[in-house]
């Protein structure tokens, strides 16, 4: 087999199909000025009131530093706020302002539009499928190159 395309590669297809739903999510979001990565923290932050940084960082799979920069941007937006955490006051609980749960209301539809463009023609089975053999490349790829 002759490999003369990216699109050949599996990271590349994977890589690219996440970039264009991330594109086609981020001009739906633009009115609201909230990135997609801002959007997926708070919606977190909602789902999991007093979640603190470090957690957030983990289940989304993001290092700290970035995590912190979108924390940082999601407070001065008025999106949510922090807390000292009283059994730990190194860490900080965080929780989603009536402005941020607003905003994930009035705009959780226009991700589920995305979701649903992109997976246009795909039969119920084929979804399950498709979200199995996701799951399963994503949990191998997290013992990949650790050092």
């Amino acid at each position: 087999m002759t490999l003369s395309s990216p699109q050949q590669f599996l990271g590349f297809l994977l890589g690219s199909t996440h970039r264009r739903i991330s594109v086609s999510f981020a001009r739906a979001l633009k009115p609201y000025d909230i990135t997609p990565e801002q959007w997926s923290t708070l919606l977190m932050i909602c789902d999991r009131s007093g979640v603190n940084q470090k957690e957030v960082a983990v289940a989304s799979a993001k290092d700290q530093p970035t995590t912190a920069r979108i924390v940082e941007l999601l407070l001065k937006k008025g999106f949510i706020t922090k807390t000292a955490n009283p059994e730990d006051r190194r860490a900080f609980q965080l929780y989603a302002t009536g402005e941020g749960r607003a905003l994930i209301e009035n705009t959780i539809a226009l991700e589920q539009q995305t979701i649903d463009m992109a997976v246009a023609g795909l039969e119920p089975q084929q979804l399950e499928d498709l979200r199995s053999m996701l799951e399963q490349i994503y949990h191998n790829t997290g013992n990949i190159h650790q050092e």
